[in-house]
């Protein structure tokens, strides 16, 4: 059975809440991400993702002036790397999101893993039995 700390990959996107959505949305297209890690002065403080730009978009707001703190998903639910993936899974499909911060034993974010990467793992480490 896998762990999050077995399939996340290092590299994620850290912006800051007064970072404006449309300097974001650059970002996460030239790195192709679904999701981004919001900290401030260091620490997590939420995570902005595909649905939260869209659902700022279809408010009609202005990517220029529309600031990430105003749309990201505040303290959002994280997983410890030895999380095993099935339960990463159970817990994002419970809660309906698609993508979840990976915290080390110091509480620092050590990547993000989306719902697909995490059920792919899964469905592998089933058919490895």
């Amino acid at each position: 059975m896998g762990t999050l700390g077995e399939i996340v990959k290092p590299t994620f996107i850290t912006v800051a809440p007064e970072d404006t959505l449309g300097e974001v949305a650059e970002r996460m297209t030239a790195k192709n991400v679904g999701a981004v890690v919001v900290k401030d002065f260091g620490t997590l403080i939420g995570i902005l993702t595909e649905r939260d730009l869209l659902k700022a978009m279809a408010a009609r707001v202005h990517s220029s002036e529309a600031r990430v703190r105003q749309w990201m998903t505040v303290d959002p639910v994280t997983a410890a790397a030895d999380t095993d993936v099935e339960e990463a899974a159970r817990v994002m499909l419970e809660h309906g999101f698609r993508h979840l911060p990976v915290l080390d034993e110091g509480g620092q974010v050590t990547g993000v893993v989306s719902l697909r990467r995490v059920v792919g793992a899964a469905q592998t480490s089933d058919a490895s039995l």
